[in-house]
């Protein structure tokens, strides 16, 4: 038998040199049914030709990524059209699978979108939209920004209306048939209606637009999936709609046909069926959009127009034709185009629709600004240094939609179900007809007996009739749009209500796990602490009160003591390049010391420095210097003991020979560590502290803050194995660092939060991202997380309670011992409440707020920004 060989062009990634193209080429010459090899280190691409029936582009990629390389993968997004419950999801996600070159899918139906994954080049977009359109549904790329939005909206104004008319012609008609069908039942009523409106032939006909308009979707939706060979939620419909339908006009217009004659005619089973699943749709029209809103809050902040300067004049330009390094000019109340760098002018820039910032922040001259922020009051120019897919916004606007396109574990049981619903319920409408037609009629049927909510007694309606209508009220009544809605809508709410108080959510998974958080581990310096030593204590001895009354030209006659000890130290530090010194330099500034140049300056390598101001000789280091110039430090020890006890850095001063005082220095807690550390315990969760630094001092800080596990003297390197050891005890464990130096630990974790990463979000590591420098966000990135995993089961347990419990009620279980069944219009309605209160119990989430969501404080600016940092020095005297 002759072998049908395939071309195929593999796009390699990772290959460097000859060596690596031989491994490639030796990888994939070993696949049976693989030929004519050729691997292009210059183009990165592998040609071959291929035997389908032998092997599969699956197996080529294994090959290549266990001899250390990868095939090389793009991803597309497509809006698609046409599906309305999980088993659209389902038929479509196959589709796509089933293609050569689309190594994942994942579709999402609360935003009617499918991300595929593919190798360029094996597969085309076209064919991925074929795949789709075959299965019944329209595919088209989606837009970005703006017009994605346009198009979205658009999209979903059109659905309402659509069902909106829909369901008006419905609901009037429906109503008529109503009064038509209980004509007998309205007493007095019935001198303002036409008697002929009670007869069987005129409610048909008043039916049958119902059915055949407003209905039609329902048939022309099912076949076009049922010519693919895929089943849906419309099928389920258009089944029931036209059981009820048919066998009424049989029995209307030849009643002896054998199924169940002129008492088996529901034709207002058909029509307020009809009607009241089109309520259902426009409800979920209504409210489904909704649930996105955050996505569509960010994409109004994307500005349309810039002011650039070109060729020496101002012109306006779309903002998506900014180009880095171009000078951009702002003026009062307008968007900033894109991310830059200020060049010229003076402004307060409102960003709190990106960070939660609730207060204008202070821009100058050389301070970053963040594109769709909004200038308040000066006029400024900027330089442009990140534009298009590179801004800010983009870039969350990107995070924040492939979390809400990701699907979360707990979501895979709920895909399966709603998989699998259709045919399932389909088979169990056969079985209970069956059932009810030969056997259950004959034992359990009373003529007395009635609909639920209706006086409307069955009477002699006949097995065929009797059996019909409950198999009908199964088909109805089941509902996978609550199963299939219940996990992506809550999701689409809790990643918008994130990034509404600046915490990036990377998926839904993300969600999942830090909903489940036993341990968070922060990082010391950075993240407990400012990552600066700032001075915490200045002690002066009772000598220095003498030699201070003495030094008016230096000291300016401070009133203040350790004022005065500190700027001596500051004088001493002035030409210092050491930490410590800048720190004392920087605590004096800070207290509006006036700290003049010293006349002479000595650096002393490994003990301190020395300098002289205004004829006084200072000396400033450690224990040591002070024994080597017999300086008597004997009364001020046991201070300088407990300082260090404390895990501080202490440094003498000695001023003209004698003991001056003693100045602390210690890496500062943030303004809210003590408060995070505290929430976090009211949480119920460990807290602990992973760092280099020696026992002593880490323990000092974790005593400051409250923490309940310190890992002490671990080198960076180390950190993963730290994580490690927490996992192992069985515990689902959270790291919050720095996104670049903490990477291994936080990709390690369950959950990697970085944190103060700024808006330059894309290049973090981490499934949480912290875009402001705030502690606290820890606690609302939990907050959220647990309050939307809660909406998630809260939608999960009613979607499976309902049709737990409805579809044993439709199909007649407790019928033998109530007499009453619900009848198709009422399980009609009941599904449609179904779908709608998943829809509605997520859009609660938009009224939730994080415990530390109102408390913010305000950026003094961005220039201020180490001001606010130095606010609150701990253990300041």
């Amino acid at each position: 038998m002759t072998e049908t060989l395939s071309e195929l062009t593999l796009p390699i990634a990772g290959m460097t040199c000859a060596s690596c193209v031989s491994h490639v080429e030796g990888a994939l010459k070993e696949l049976p049914g693989v030929s004519n090899v050729t691997v292009n280190l210059a183009t990165n691409k592998a040609n071959l030709s291929y035997d389908p029936q032998r092997v599969k582009l699956d197996d080529m990629r294994r090959a290549v990524e266990d001899v250390g390389y990868a095939i090389t993968t793009a991803e597309l997004t497509f809006d698609v059209r046409g599906m309305t419950c999980a088993s659209c999801v389902d038929h479509v996600e196959g589709a796509l699978k089933e293609l050569d070159g689309v190594t994942a899918s994942v579709v999402n139906l609360g935003l009617g979108t499918a991300k595929v994954t593919y190798i360029p080049g094996v597969v085309s977009t076209s064919a991925m939209k074929r795949a789709v359109r075959e299965v019944g549904y329209e595919a088209q790329e989606r837009s970005e920004g703006a017009d994605a939005l346009d198009r979205e909206r658009q999209a979903r104004e059109e659905e309402i209306k659509r069902q909106g008319r829909n369901l008006i012609i419905a609901g009037i008609i429906g109503l008529i048939v109503m009064i038509g069908t209980f004509y007998e039942m309205l007493g007095p009523i019935k001198a303002f209606i036409p008697e002929w409106l009670s007869y069987k032939w005129v409610i048909g006909l008043l039916t049958t637009p119902v059915v055949f308009g407003p209905g039609r979707q329902f048939f022309t939706n099912s076949w076009r999936g049922l010519k693919h060979g895929v089943t849906d939620m419309n099928l389920l419909y258009a089944t029931g709609i036209g059981a009820a339908y048919g066998i009424a006009v049989i029995n209307t217009l030849f009643p002896n046909a054998g199924f169940g004659g002129e008492g088996a005619t529901f034709f207002e089973s058909a029509a307020l069926l009809t009607g009241f699943i089109i309520l259902g749709r426009w409800l979920e029209a209504l409210t489904r959009g909704r649930t996105s809103e955050a996505i569509r809050k960010l994409m109004r902040l994307q500005p349309k127009v810039a002011r650039v300067m070109r060729n020496g004049r101002e012109e306006e330009i779309p903002a998506d034709e900014v180009e880095i390094g171009e000078l951009v000019i702002v003026r009062p109340g307008e968007s900033i185009a894109v991310d830059g760098e200020v060049i010229e002018g003076y402004s307060a820039v409102d960003e709190s629709m990106l960070t939660g910032e609730s207060l204008p922040v202070e821009k100058k001259a050389g301070d970053a600004v963040i594109g769709g922020t909004i200038n308040k009051t000066g006029a400024f120019k900027f330089k442009a240094t990140r534009v298009g897919k590179e801004t800010a916004l983009a870039q969350i606007i990107k995070l924040v939609e492939d979390a809400q396109a990701s699907k979360a574990p707990i979501q895979k049981l709920a895909d399966w179900v709603a998989g699998h619903f259709i045919l399932g319920v389909h088979m169990l409408a056969v079985a209970v007809f069956l059932f009810w037609f030969f056997f259950g009629y004959q034992m359990f049927f009373d003529p007395n007996s009635s609909f639920i909510l209706s006086p409307y007694k069955l009477g002699e309606i006949g097995v065929f009739g009797f059996s019909l209508l409950l198999s009908v009220t199964v088909l109805v009544i089941s509902c996978p749009c609550a199963v299939g809605l219940a996990t992506p809508s809550a999701m689409m709410a809790g990643t918008g209500k994130g990034a509404e108080h600046g915490v990036l959510f990377k998926g839904a998974e993300a969600i999942e796990n830090t909903s489940k958080l036993q341990t968070i581990v922060f990082d010391k310096t950075g993240t407990l602490t400012k990552g600066e030593p700032s001075v915490t204590d200045v002690v002066a001895s009772e000598r220095f009160s003498v030699i201070s009354d003495q030094l008016s030209v230096v000291s300016d006659r401070l009133s203040v003591r350790s004022d005065q000890l500190l700027k001596f130290a500051a004088i001493a530090e002035k030409n210092s390049e050491h930490p410590l010194g800048e720190a004392i330099v920087r605590g004096a500034e800070e207290r509006g010391l006036d700290v003049v140049e010293p006349d002479s300056f000595d650096s002393i390598p490994g003990h301190g420095v020395e300098a002289k101001a205004g004829g006084m000789e200072i000396l400033l280091g450690n224990r040591k210097l002070m024994k080597e110039r017999g300086v008597d430090f004997s009364l001020l020890m046991p201070q300088a003991e407990a300082l260090e006890a404390d895990g501080k850095t202490v440094m003498f001063v000695a001023v003209n020979g004698g003991a001056a005082g003693l100045i602390a220095v210690a890496d500062t807690l943030k303004e809210y560590s003590v408060e995070a550390v505290k929430r976090l315990h009211k949480l119920g969760l460990e807290v602990a502290m992973i760092t280099g630094d020696n026992r002593r001092t880490a323990e000092a800080i974790a005593r400051k803050v409250g923490i309940d596990r310190v890992l002490a003297e671990v080198l960076p390197q180390d950190k993963v194995e730290e994580i490690k050891k927490l996992q192992a005890q069985g515990r689902k464990v959270a790291m919050v660092g720095d996104g670049v130096n903490d990477a291994p630990a936080l990709a390690q974790a369950d959950v990697g939060m970085a944190i103060g990463s700024g808006t330059d979000v894309a290049k973090e590591t981490g499934d949480v991202i912290l875009i402001k420098d705030d502690i606290r966000d820890v606690i609302v990135a939990l907050e959220v997380a647990k309050a939307t995993m809660r909406k998630v089961k809260q939608n999960l347990f009613w979607a499976f309670v309902y049709n737990t419990l409805g579809i044993p009620l439709g199909a007649g279980l407790f019928y033998p011992m109530i007499a009453l069944i619900i009848s198709p219009e009422l399980a009609g309605l009941l599904m449609a409440v179904s779908s709608v209160s998943v829809t509605l119990n997520t859009l609660l989430l938009k009224g939730f707020k994080p415990s530390v969501g109102g408390e913010y404080k305000p950026r003094l600016g961005s220039g201020n920004k180490q001001l606010r940092s130095a606010a609150a020095p701990v253990g300041d005297d």
